[in-house]
């Protein structure tokens, strides 16, 4: 694991946890701006941008959310969900779009984790697509890539492992294993 403390950003990425828990505090118009600009300075094939956010803060409308999936505590306990979608009409590449926003996605996470607030991305909500569309009124154009849950966190230990990198990577040629 590399050494922490030698660059803000890489502490940031190991420091960054799924929080799922959070407290009443509402995060400020500033604080969402900062989250939303962090995903449109992610990188995009031609730089086409195919992400679009929807902020979401009315309790009824995030009660209505909740409704869409397993993690209903989570996202009933959450004072700001970003709806993430993929702008189908502004694509050029459905594959390396995905990707793209997926980039965006993580951006938002360390911007979140920056600002000391947590988020959990989720993505089981996708099975009810659907009705997530229908709850935001959103057209058909646009594709729900995932929600993001975002509050200050409850305060508590989180920890997290990783398997080892000789488990994930390979030198040259697959079955080659990689010596950290």
């Amino acid at each position: 694991m590399p050494v922490t403390g030698e660059s803000k950003v890489i502490d940031t990425i190991l420091n960054r946890r799924s929080v799922r828990e959070f407290t009443d505090k509402p995060i400020s118009k500033d604080e969402i701006n900062i989250i939303l600009n962090a995903g449109r300075w992610a990188p995009s094939g031609l730089n086409n941008q195919p992400w679009r956010f929807i902020v979401v803060r009315e309790k009824g409308t995030i009660m209505q959310l909740s409704e869409c999936t397993h993690y209903t505590k989570v996202v009933v306990g959450a004072p700001l969900l970003i709806a993430v979608y993929l702008d189908t009409e502004n694509s050029y590449s459905h594959t390396k779009d995905v990707q793209a926003i997926g980039a965006a996605i993580q951006n938002m996470l360390l911007a979140c984790c920056e600002l000391g607030l947590g988020a959990v991305w989720l993505g089981e909500i996708l099975k009810q697509n659907e009705k997530v569309n229908s709850i935001l009124e959103c057209p058909s154009k646009f594709e729900l890539m995932a929600v993001l849950a975002i509050g200050e966190p409850v305060p508590k230990e989180r920890t997290s492992t990783r398997k080892a990198l000789s488990e994930l990577v390979f030198e040259d040629r697959y079955r080659q294993k990689w010596g950290e």
